[in-house]
């Protein structure tokens, strides 16, 4: 694999050059070319994606493709492996004189020179110039429909004419894993389009459903056999169909399935051609038939490229900020809710995770960043996450889309998670009307005694209750306390990988009991304003009944314990030997609202001094690590010392913890947490890179606490953390918070060295454009400046003065 960088952002708008990639001048493309003198540590992607379509596009030119679920229906097929970037999706040019082959793309057959790749909004493009022939690669999905467009422009800068041939190659999967759905596949040439179908009849939710490999070229070979293909014992690099002619025609079954399809063509010098694949899906033959020969259709493919672009300029574009620190500025106006939208919520997939299903905490928590960009996917989220409640109040933890099976587990956060992003959306968006639409409940059968989790498909039940009602049993669900009337662990809370804390229903969780906290304290508005003023009165006694036993039974003494183990053991103490000190305990004291300010000061004083790593550039989620040392608290000890949530950054948690010092009025160490977070920060050097290994423009969930991979970013683009990073600059330190349905609150907490910042905010078709100054002669004040939103179409100028802080 390879890679260095060309197209760095102009210094003045990123000093930014690492050696391996660079933005492009707005910040909206990511540049990167790759020759075979460098190497990009791990792939760097970008995630394609629409709702029920979707694909990985590395920088090499590998990845995969899936049409409605990342997991279960997978159209071609994921490899997960960053050493050799290996794909099941190919391109090749060739010169039908002297046999030469080469990829557009870096791989997976190397020519001679340079590659540059752009990773865009929406799309990633490559070009390459080899024996005189320019190629322009782009690869992008079709608005509203499951097509996959792979556009191919070419030139002849040879001073000659040229005889030269283009191939596409698929390797079918139509399920989950080649290995189990190979023999079932078969493929046929539609009578109708002429194009390449598939199908597997064996699949038990998308029998039925057809996908297509198609070339609009009459003059084209094909074939639907991978052994033909890539030959025995070969390899995409090398693979046999590119020593052959044409490609045999041959289609059916009884074959390793793929799809094949070759183009010969000429160009004079000086002319150029364009040649369009498209890999789609379709829920029926005369569906797929159908879409294929729409998809046809002259300028089809055009005016797909640039509805792609105008969706994403305007989902991106809803605050756009212009800061001192540009960096920041790369990532609010564009990467951190690209990262939300297309991988966290459409596609459900990363690199090194193909999930495809929803998790109950995980999206709605997701979503909960989009009240100023997208608030109607937030309030779609709040109606589908109550679909998926039991009746009894508990939650599926995940499940498969379309059908829904998934797991029911006896894990304490998920289904709070409802009523919190309820109340944000209804204080965000003015929004009340949406806590009277209904959702009915799930049947299930109950856990057992013994039973940490199950996995089924469960019944939809006859019984429908409003939004309101299942926020209201899920917060009664969470009342259940153990002997401190703390809240009962289950089978973890927030961090799954403490599910041994209280396996045997006695455990409890002081970082749940911050949460509960928040969550009582930010539904009492609405079930006041809905004039249920006895559950109102039932969460101010629970709350106020949950301070006093947080404040007697959770503090240590210089900050707060994570938990309490079955046997009454506390997790979190500095008398422990793991585990002393544990991050989100000390954040949610303060962002819960429930710690006396003394103690909350402590308990960040305390994450400060322990968690916090300047020299490596990261803030653990707890030390010291699991080791096998003390109680078991559950499979995060399978984790090494220091990777993952097992005593690395868990950026996540380190972002809560910057967003606990600002709310604590510590300004300074907000800001200073968030450049150790900012993963850009991590990429602005080839050392930087060589060290953090993955991509600098997304969030990665974790970072490396232990040698010798201290520093080195893991899991990225497939994180919660990008919405959380989000929230945090722009509301948190920024202090632009949505309030009603027509106010915006603007209350910033600037560094020191900042003359201040512009933003523009954007409210239906109205602009407004908002210039804040930090100055010494206004007072800091927490309540900011409410700004009237109006709606009528004319662009709007103010100027804020805002006290320094």
């Amino acid at each position: 694999r390879v890679a260095s960088v060309a197209g760095s952002m102009p210094r003045e708008a990123l000093a930014f050059d690492n050696g391996k990639g660079g933005f492009s001048a707005d910040g909206r493309e990511y540049v990167i070319t790759s020759h075979a003198g460098n190497v990009t540590p791990l792939p760097w992607i970008n995630v394609l994606a629409n709702p029920g379509y979707g694909c990985i596009v590395t920088e090499s030119g590998g990845g995969y493709t899936w049409r409605e679920n990342a997991h279960e229906y997978r159209l071609t097929p994921w490899y997960n492996d960053p050493v050799s970037d290996v794909a099941g999706e190919a391109f090749y040019l060739r010169d039908e004189e002297n046999g030469h082959y080469w990829s557009p793309s870096p791989l997976p057959a190397r020519g001679t020179g340079s590659w540059t790749t752009r990773h865009g909004f929406g799309y990633s493009t490559f070009e390459h110039v080899e024996d005189g022939i320019h190629s322009e690669q782009r690869v992008y999905l079709a608005l509203d429909a499951s097509v996959k467009f792979i556009v191919l422009r070419l030139r002849n800068l040879s001073g000659r004419a040229r005889r030269l041939s283009a191939t596409g190659y698929v390797q079918w999967v139509l399920g989950d894993l080649p290995a189990k759905t190979a023999m079932h596949v078969t493929t046929e040439l539609d009578a109708r389009s002429g194009a390449l179908f598939a199908r597997n009849p064996y699949h038990t939710e998308f029998g039925d459903w057809v996908p297509f490999f198609d070339v609009d070229e009459p003059e084209r070979t094909l074939t639907g056999d991978r052994l033909e293909f890539i030959g025995r014992n070969g390899s995409l690099a090398e693979p046999a169909a590119m020593a052959c002619t044409r490609l045999s025609g041959r289609v059916g079954a009884g074959v390793d399935p793929c799809g094949a399809i070759q183009i010969p063509f000429e160009l004079q010098d000086g002319q150029s051609r364009r040649i369009i694949f498209r890999l789609g899906a379709a829920r029926s033959e005369d569906e797929a038939s159908a879409l294929v020969q729409q998809m046809r259709r002259t300028g089809t493919a055009h005016d797909a490229y640039n509805a792609t672009r105008d969706r994403w300029n305007t989902l991106l574009g809803a605050i756009q900020i212009d800061t001192p620190d540009k960096s920041l500025d790369a990532l609010v106006n564009g990467w951190l809710l690209y990262q939300v939208i297309g991988c966290r919520l459409w596609a459900r997939s990363g690199y090194y995770q193909s999930g495809g299903a929803i998790g109950f905490r995980d999206q709605l928590q997701d979503c909960m960043a989009l009240v100023h960009a997208a608030p109607s996917m937030l309030r779609s989220q709040l109606l589908l996450c109550a679909s998926r409640q039991f009746r009894e109040g508990d939650v599926q933890h995940w499940w498969h889309p379309p059908a829904g099976r998934g797991v029911r587990t006896r894990c304490s956060d998920d289904y709070l998670w409802l009523p919190l992003a309820t109340s944000r959306y209804v204080a965000c968006s003015g929004d009340s009307a949406v806590l009277d639409e209904t959702e009915s409940f799930l049947d299930g059968r109950a856990l057992n005694s013994d039973e940490e989790s199950y996995y089924d498909l469960p019944l939809r039940g006859h019984e429908r209750a409003s939004l309101y009602e299942h926020c209201v049993r899920a917060i009664q669900r969470g009342l259940h306390f153990g002997v401190h009337g703390l809240p009962l662990m289950g089978s973890g809370d927030w961090n799954d990988g403490m599910n041994e804390v209280g396996a045997q229903g006695r455990g409890e969780s002081v970082w749940l009991g911050f949460f509960l906290h928040r969550v009582l304290i930010d539904f009492i508005p609405l079930a006041r304003a809905r004039g249920d003023e006895v559950f109102a009165l039932r969460c101010e006694e629970e709350a106020r009944t949950l301070r006093e036993n947080l404040e007697e039974h959770a503090w240590d003494g210089a900050w707060y314990r994570r938990a309490y183990f079955d046997d009454g053991t506390p997790l979190g103490s500095a008398s422990g030997t793991e585990c002393r000190i544990d991050s989100i305990a000390q954040s949610w004291s303060v962002l819960s609202g429930a710690a006396p300010t003394g103690r909350a000061q402590l308990a960040i004083d305390a994450l400060l001094a322990n968690l916090v790593r300047p020299d490596a550039n990261l803030v653990q989620l707890l030390d010291p690590p699991f080791d096998g040392a003390g109680h078991d608290p559950g499979y995060i000890r399978g984790y090494v010392p220091g990777v993952r949530e097992n005593g690395g950054q868990y950026t996540h948690a380190a972002i809560w913890a910057a967003m606990a010092c600002a709310e604590s009025g510590r300004t300074g160490d907000a800001w200073r947490l968030l450049d150790m977070i900012n993963p850009l920060r991590h990429g602005m050097t080839p050392e930087a890179v060589d060290v953090y290994k993955a991509e600098p423009y997304v969030v990665a969930a974790d970072v490396y606490a232990v040698e010798p991979h201290t520093g080195r970013g893991g899991w990225t683009w497939y994180t919660g953390s990008a919405g959380w990073l989000y929230r945090l600059i722009v509301e948190s330190l920024l202090g632009i918070r949505r309030e009603g349905s027509h106010h915006l609150r603007v209350a910033p907490r600037l560094p020191p060295s900042w003359p201040g910042f512009r933003f523009s905010y954007r409210f239906g078709s109205t602009l407004y454009r908002i210039e804040v100054t930090a100055t010494d002669d206004a007072e800091p004040s927490a309540a900011g400046h409410l700004i009237e939103l109006i709606d009528d179409g004319v662009e709007h100028a103010i100027a804020i003065a805002a006290g320094r802080t």
